[in-house]
């Protein structure tokens, strides 16, 4: 009974507090899920883990910058070659006369036959359709009218052929491979309307043959549509030459954008007897359309998947894969750390062509912190002074060009038509330094970089660009495409290599350079195939011969232009650009 009376009371006094611990077991529920709610999810850093939102350098001491395990020195460190010009370059050059075998067009075109061609994409691409309509006319051996621009897609740019290259001096300097046109004649006195058609991508010359010219003997006057990599990379020499003399020679810019670009180099080399210009594409649209992942969170995958539903046909690819094959450009702090480790120091000038760049000045910052001598066409020149060419997009993209083509260095952070077409421009005039980051090999090297020393790091990265820096032979003949490659316009002077071998060995030295370059030439050409994405495209005869082997195609096709035929997605032409 005793005990019974001394527990009533303790139950009593437990049942008085049980709401106050009701009350503060609720209140701290309340509060975690308040912190788990403010918390990132925890899948983005387990996921994607060390290639770390856009940032992840601090400004230290006056010798080195902090970027994630190591610190970067603000000088490039010793470099075994010269940063500022290609091994060998001097025993290479242009080559673009046409043989005596290529007739002269006066002796082989019909005057009555006429072939008009609808450029696609951005000003690169376009370029690309410009140079392929000038060589598919002397295929067909017809007069070629003025190619038109593209005024409908995405840049919304009026601008005809006129108003970005000069034309009297494209029609001019190719008078003796092609006749050329500004517009078609009167037909019975009223303007004529040619027959539309499209040509498979990679068409080769029988193709042309076979599938444009019967159209062309029956309407006289042909516009080949959406036209852009229309022509073959495999064509004989005296056709390849032509088109580097499209591309090279007979493709000049108006006065108004060469005065305005070549006083852009002017202010660039005011500043700095070497510049590099960085082609960055860190855009929103680049970022959606490559379905890569950059740590940004839900606000970033948000954002992007905004800009992708925006195009129907577009597929969402798996970051991860996307980053393994290559595909994902740089950032801008990975950028700056493999030119830092490429023997470029924080006093060497960068002049940026870029739209805008997704996050903005936060992405911006540690590229900056490394190369604080950072510029644009817009930090260069006063709005007064672009305002004729800021409304117009190809006429903005030229200035860009035409300052990339003429920087010492040009960097490209993905390989779209501009990085192409200056890619081989670079090296028909001499192979001019041109850098393209080995993304597959980068990749990994970024991700573990907090795991490694600055110059263990710098060691991977040199070794990872052979083959990416644009020096001569680093890629064999025939391999991408030909205006990234145009090994056939490419002459070596081996009679000054010889000379210079002589009077190597006269000196009591051997030559242990170039022998040396010459074999890295084979080794970083293995390198380029193994570490190179995979971006080409079936030419015509190998496309068809496969349609065959699988019983899909029957020699007939679809001439004549059908608007609902889909073609490539029209971001994927934006982005290229």
């Amino acid at each position: 009974m005793s005990f019974q009376r001394r527990r009533y009371p303790y139950y009593n006094r437990l049942r008085r507090l049980l709401p106050l611990i009701f009350v503060v077991s609720l209140s701290l529920l309340i509060l975690f899920a308040f912190l788990s709610f403010l918390a990132p999810p925890p899948g983005d850093s387990d996921r994607f883990p060390p290639r770390v939102r856009y940032t992840s350098i601090n400004i230290g001491a006056n010798d080195a910058i902090k970027s994630g395990g190591f610190r970067v020195p603000r000088n490039g460190g010793r470099s075994d070659r010269d940063i500022w010009s290609s091994r060998n370059a001097e025993f290479f050059y242009g080559c673009s006369n046409a043989s005596s075998k290529f007739l002269n067009a006066k002796a082989v075109t019909r005057n009555d036959r006429y072939l008009a061609i609808a450029t696609s994409g951005g000003l690169n691409q376009q370029r690309t359709g410009i140079v392929d309509a000038v060589v598919a006319a002397r295929i067909l051996n017809v007069t070629l009218v003025v190619p038109k621009l593209d005024q409908k897609s995405y840049w919304k740019d009026a601008s005809d052929f006129s108003h970005i290259f000069d034309v009297d001096w494209f029609m001019s300097f190719l008078s003796e491979d092609v006749r050329i046109i500004k517009q078609l004649p009167l037909k019975g006195g009223k303007t004529w309307s040619p027959s539309r058609m499209r040509v498979p991508r990679k068409c080769n010359e029988r193709c042309y043959i076979n599938r444009v010219l019967p159209v062309l003997h029956k309407r006289h006057a042909v516009q080949l549509n959406k036209f852009d990599y229309r022509l073959s990379n495999k064509l004989s020499d005296d056709l390849q030459k032509l088109r580097c003399r499209v591309n090279y020679h007979a493709l000049k810019f108006t006065d108004p954008i060469l005065t305005m670009g070549n006083e852009l180099v002017r202010r660039m080399r005011l500043r700095s007897k070497h510049f590099i210009a960085l082609h960055l594409r860190f855009e929103p649209d680049m970022l959606a359309f490559s379905g890569c992942y950059y740590g940004g969170g839900d606000k970033e995958r948000r954002e992007l998947a905004a800009i992708r539903r925006r195009w129907k046909t577009l597929h969402i690819n798996n970051p991860e894969k996307q980053r393994r094959q290559g595909r994902c450009p740089l950032t801008p702090e990975e950028v700056g750390l493999m030119l830092r480790a490429l023997g470029y120091g924080s006093d060497v000038h960068i002049y940026v062509a870029s739209g805008e760049v997704y996050g903005g000045e936060e992405s911006l910052a540690p590229l900056k912190a490394l190369f604080p001598h950072f510029y644009s066409k817009d930090t260069i020149a006063t709005k007064e002074e672009l305002e004729p060419f800021s409304s117009y997009s190809s006429r903005m993209a030229a200035l860009d060009f035409l300052v990339c083509d003429e920087s010492d260095v040009f960097v490209t952070n993905n390989n779209g038509n501009m990085a192409k077409i200056l890619a081989g421009r670079r090296r028909y005039f001499g192979h001019k330094p041109t850098v393209r980051p080995n993304a597959k090999k980068l990749y990994r090297l970024f991700l573990n970089k907090e795991n490694t020393t600055w110059e263990e790091f710098t060691s991977r990265v040199r070794s990872f660009q052979r083959g990416f820096m644009g020096e001569p032979k680093e890629v064999r003949a025939g391999r991408g495409e030909f205006h990234e490659n145009p090994s056939t316009c490419i002459c070596e002077d081996t009679e000054a290599r010889a000379k210079a071998q002589v009077e190597s060995r006269k000196l009591g030295k051997k030559n242990k350079s170039i022998n040396k370059d010459t074999a890295a030439t084979v080794t970083n050409d293995d390198q380029t195939e193994e570490d190179e994405p995979d971006w080409s495209e079936p030419d015509y005869e190998e496309e068809q011969s496969d349609l065959q082997d699988r019983g899909l195609y029957n020699g007939t096709s679809l001439d004549y232009d059908d608007p609902s035929t889909s073609d490539e997605p029209e971001l994927e032409e934006m982005l290229s650009d």
